[in-house]
């Protein structure tokens, strides 16, 4: 029987050999307090009355295993969903590029805000505001840290203390309850709401201007839409307002589309092509949604509006890193050539992969599934959608393999299963509709197929 005299020190078991590789890797007081733990899980246990191996050896084994069982909170995920966009996901993927170029810029030191030429300091987004001005034909750009980081930036560098008039039916509230009137407040603009839900006309933002007036603001309600009896004013009407009447125009088109056809297979969004040709000082977007780059916020436009942005103070707390702005910089090179672009950036491939290569691939799986694991598997064609904010009523032809009851032994609803393919390593997130668990393919890389598939045994418990 053990007694809690036979208990180890602690620094007997921290400077056994079996640890000190990991004290050098992780630093000694991480295992140190992995040690205690384990000692105190010990002593527990032996006052249970449970006999143990108190050996200094198998000890330390445990806690070496105990450490690097340790997963981290930010881990992959295989989205499932069909919600190519998916906010909660990570957005975007990036492309291996970008990866890449990542990489490069983070192992060491790199030339962020250096001019390799002069020697002298450079300018922090130089180089991808000139991707983005030859992409669209842009005057200037710039890159912070997200879309409403680009609008709250926007708006006080143009508007400060004075007036922004936008449409009642474009007071949109974005993800996480962030709602644009509450943008306002940080931006330090005044809000002034004209029209009504579903109807604004000109003449309702032409008699709102008052000599506190600054911008005249378009925003895209990108996560829905007001359908049946409505009116709103054209991009087009309301810039040749402002300069009428000497004022600015801001466009925050929100998905970050850069002009038609970027990425395949959309239409229908505002783009930052659209928003130069109609003359708006200012247009923002997101880098991580229809662009398929990395999270930021794309500020392009005038050069006057730009350098207003660019010198307020504010800029300095919303800019980007050097990873963000590598990542950004290899995405906007692929977009040169579409094609490329197609295959390479992960959205863009998503949304160019034809039905029936899906419809195959599902069929697969679900074969699997039926013969190897006897699950009540089969194909279905369904739809998926672009989420975060993207064109909210246009479904995506899209296949999924659909798991129904009977559940393996030990799963008693589809709840069950699903949380257990989510708590799996990769961790798979699917969606339950009618009864069932969905592997909607549409947003996963075939590569990650046979992941799904291991996962999926190691929830029923057939070995491979």
């Amino acid at each position: 029987m053990n007694t809690p005299r036979d208990l180890p020190a602690v620094n007997i078991i921290l400077d056994h050999p079996e640890l000190l590789a990991l004290r050098s890797r992780m630093g000694r007081e991480v295992v140190r307090n992995a040690v205690r733990a384990a000692i105190d899980e010990a002593r527990r246990q032996v006052f249970r009355g449970q006999l143990l191996d108190l050996d200094p050896a198998t000890l330390a084994r445990n806690v070496a295993a105990q450490i690097l069982a340790v997963r981290p909170v930010l881990r992959p995920v295989i989205n499932a969903t069909g919600i190519l966009l998916h906010t909660g996901l990570g957005r975007a993927p990036l492309a291996p590029e970008a990866i890449e170029a990542v990489k490069e810029v983070a192992r060491g030191y790199c030339n962020l805000e250096f001019d390799l030429e002069t020697g002298g300091r450079g300018h922090r987004t130089s180089h991808v505001s000139e991707l983005l001005c030859k992409l669209t034909g842009a005057e200037a750009a710039t890159v912070v840290n997200n879309n409403a980081g680009a609008t709250v930036l926007a708006l006080r560098a143009l508007a400060l203390g004075r007036e922004v008039i936008v449409s009642r039916g474009q007071l949109i509230e974005i993800g996480g309850s962030f709602r644009l009137p509450e943008i306002f407040e940080v931006s330090g603009a005044k809000l002034v709401e004209v029209g009504t839900t579903n109807r604004t006309r000109i003449g309702d933002y032409e008699r709102a201007i008052t000599p506190r007036s600054a911008v005249l603001l378009r925003v895209h309600p990108s996560n829905y839409r007001v359908v049946g009896f409505t009116e709103s004013v054209e991009l087009t009407e309301l810039v040749a307002l402002a300069r009428a009447r000497g004022l600015k125009t801001i466009d925050d088109i929100g998905s970050g589309a850069l002009r038609e056809g970027m990425p395949p297979g959309v239409s229908g969004e505002p783009t930052v092509v659209d928003g130069i040709a109609a003359g708006a000082d200012l247009i923002l977007g997101s880098g991580d949604k229809l662009l398929g780059g990395p999270q930021c916020g794309l500020i392009l436009g005038t050069r006057e509006a730009i350098n207003q942005v660019e010198t307020d103070p504010l800029m300095r707390a919303l800019r980007v890193d050097k990873m963000t702005l590598a990542a950004l910089e290899a995405t906007l090179h692929l977009l040169f050539d579409p094609e490329i672009a197609a295959r390479q950036v992960p959205l863009w491939s998503f949304l160019s992969t034809p039905l029936e290569a899906i419809r195959e691939r599902a069929e697969i799986l679900a074969q699997v599934f039926r013969s190897e694991m006897h699950l009540n598997s089969s194909m279905i064609e369904t739809t998926a959608f672009l989420g975060g904010g993207s064109i909210p009523q246009e479904p995506i032809p899209t296949a999924a393999v659909r798991i129904d009851a009977p559940w393996p032994s030990g799963i008693a609803s589809e709840g069950m299963f699903a949380k257990a393919l989510r708590l799996g390593n990769p961790a798979v997130v699917t969606r339950i509709q009618g009864g069932g668990v969905l592997f909607d393919l549409r947003a996963v890389d075939p590569k990650q197929d046979v992941l799904i598939l291991e996962c999926v045994r190691m929830v029923t418990a057939v070995p491979s």
